[in-house]
């Protein structure tokens, strides 16, 4: 994982990607929330309810999904000059355990930032037990001239 700072620019990055996240709506639809940004690493967490739940009680594994590309892709949104943003090129889930319990809390970062892709991962937590791993690939998207 990249080193975290702790700076007035890590504040401003705070600041600016709050700001970029008034418009990521599905994050918001589910509930999701980010708890930590820093330069290439980004944490959020979401209250279970019973509307994230599949069949059997367990979070939906296209939650667990949702969680490990938002943090994923605002780790590598970090990165990225202002006016730049960044799409899921590809996104590889692999689920270890059922997600049963209160909370899930992501985590993202960026193994490598390129010129056009970065390279990231993210583990998906509930409580206190690891159910998913990711990987995925950030495509960086230029400002429209």
């Amino acid at each position: 994982m990249p080193p975290t700072q702790n700076s007035a620019s890590t504040l401003d990055l705070a600041t600016r990607i709050r700001q970029k996240l008034t418009m990521q709506r599905f994050m918001h639809l589910v509930g999701a929330d980010l708890t930590t940004i820093e330069p290439g690493r980004v944490e959020a967490e979401l209250a279970l309810e019973q509307k994230h739940q599949q069949h059997r009680g367990f979070a939906h594994g296209g939650l667990v999904a949702t969680m490990a590309d938002l943090v994923a892709g605002f780790a590598a949104v970090t990165l990225v000059p202002d006016n730049y943003g960044v799409v899921t090129a590809d996104l590889r889930v692999s689920y270890l355990h059922p997600g049963v319990g209160e909370k899930l809390r992501a985590v993202g970062w960026v193994l490598k930032a390129g010129r056009r892709l970065h390279f990231c991962e993210a583990e998906v937590w509930c409580d206190d037990k690891m159910i998913a791993k990711a990987s995925a690939t950030m495509a960086v998207v230029e400002p429209v001239q």
